[in-house]
Formats: C-alpha cells, structure tokens, sequence
C-alpha cells in the first residue's frame, strides 16, 4: 500500500479501492512522559493503546451512526489496529476542531487571567487550531478560515453544528458510564461540498474526569468499552 501520511499517532495509506486505511500507533500526546491532548507533539507511548483507540473510535463511530451523524467509517480490523475510511481532503494543511465544556489547558494558558481553571463553559465552546507544531498550532477563527480561502462560510457553521452534536453524543455516552467529558477534539474533511468527521474519536483526544480526577487514556478507554 502506498504510505500518504503519516501522523503523530497513526498512518495513513491509499486503499486499491478509493478509501483510506489508517494504521493506529501506541504514541500520545503529551509533555515530559505525561498525557495531555491538548499538547501538538507526542509525549509518550503507551503499549496497546493504538488497539485501544480504534475500539473507542470504532464504539463512538457506530453511536453516531445511530444519530444519524455521517461520518468517514467504514470498517475495522481490531487486530491489525487499521480502519477503513472514506476519502476526504482536509482543510488546508490540517485543522483541529476542538470543543470545550469547561476551561482547562491550553485554554486557561492562553486566558487565565480572565476564567478560573474548571470553570463551565455553558453550551460548549468550539475553536480551531491549524496542525503546525513549529507554530505551536496556533488558532484561527471561522472568519479566518474563510478569508483564507480555506472553506467557505457555509462549511464553517457545518464543522460547528456537528462539532456541538458530536460532542454531545459523547459527552452523553460518557455521562451513562459516571464520566464527565471536559474537552474533545476533532478533525474534519470534505469530499466534494460535503464536509464529514474524519480520523479518530478516541480517548487520546479528549480530557474526561471521574469523581473530580482526570482519568489516563488506558483507562479511560477500559470505562469506555465495559459492558
């Protein structure tokens, strides 16, 4: 298979087909040895946890599914740590949708002197970062993405309805399980206008508590999965 990508936490390949294969690895995003999905570089490695990831996005794929939310999926290999995907092109060179309940990280680094850290953000607030570790994935606005030619209007209130929706259908997902989901993020595409959730949801990309104490990815993902 012809390797078109490849990523901090997986690879992406060129299917006979038409789709994409993505090929899941066991590195996470984070600083000095300690998970953070808010970091732009990977930080650790974690044995399993590619497998890990795919079952989670596998499991939040076919929630949304059900709510009628199209995204990329289309199959999986847990063993082989692959997922088929529908093509789609991506906005500019990469663009990270992110969508918080309540403010931490990054976002208290950037507006700490205006919001305490765990303060609710009612409704969720969405924001967009470019993929581009030299420039620590600086934020663009709606506006931004639109003057730079980088979509249009209309496909940014898209990626913000679905960014709210799909929030939501994980945030719910988690809630059944005791988990309160703080902060998510996503990545989108398009293939002709129609603009669709691509690459992975998976417990790497989101900060979740339980009883007042983030949870780590590896166990994140076996609260996810438990039947």
């Amino acid at each position: 298979m012809e390797k078109i990508y490849e990523g901090k936490t997986k690879n992406v390949f060129k299917l006979d087909n038409g789709n994409v294969l993505l090929k899941f690895k066991d590195d996470c995003t984070g600083k000095d040895g300690v998970f953070d999905p808010g970091e732009n570089s990977v930080g650790l490695t974690i044995e399993g946890i590619g497998r890990a990831n795919l079952e989670t996005s596998i499991h939040f794929f076919d929630l949304l599914k059900e709510a009628g939310i199209k995204t990329h999926y289309v199959s999986a290999n847990i063993e082989d740590a692959t997922m088929e995907v529908l093509p789609a092109k991506v906005f500019g060179h990469g663009l990270e949708v992110v969508c918080r309940y309540v403010a931490t990280g990054s976002f208290i680094r950037r507006y700490g002197e205006y919001i305490e850290d765990g303060t609710v953000l009612e409704g969720g607030y969405v924001e967009c970062t470019f993929k581009n570790d030299a420039l620590g994935d600086p934020l663009v606005t709606g506006e931004g993405l639109v003057a730079l030619g980088i979509m249009t209007p209309e496909m940014f209130e898209s990626i913000k309805k679905q960014t709210l929706e799909i929030t939501k259908v994980v945030a719910d997902d988690l809630k059944t399980k005791g988990l309160d989901l703080w902060d998510i993020k996503f990545e989108f595409g398009y293939n002709n206008d129609e603009v669709i959730l691509i690459d992975e949801i998976a417990s790497g990309n989101m900060r979740v508590y339980k009883d007042g104490k983030i949870v780590e990815p590896v166990e994140l993902t076996k609260l996810i999965l438990e039947k």
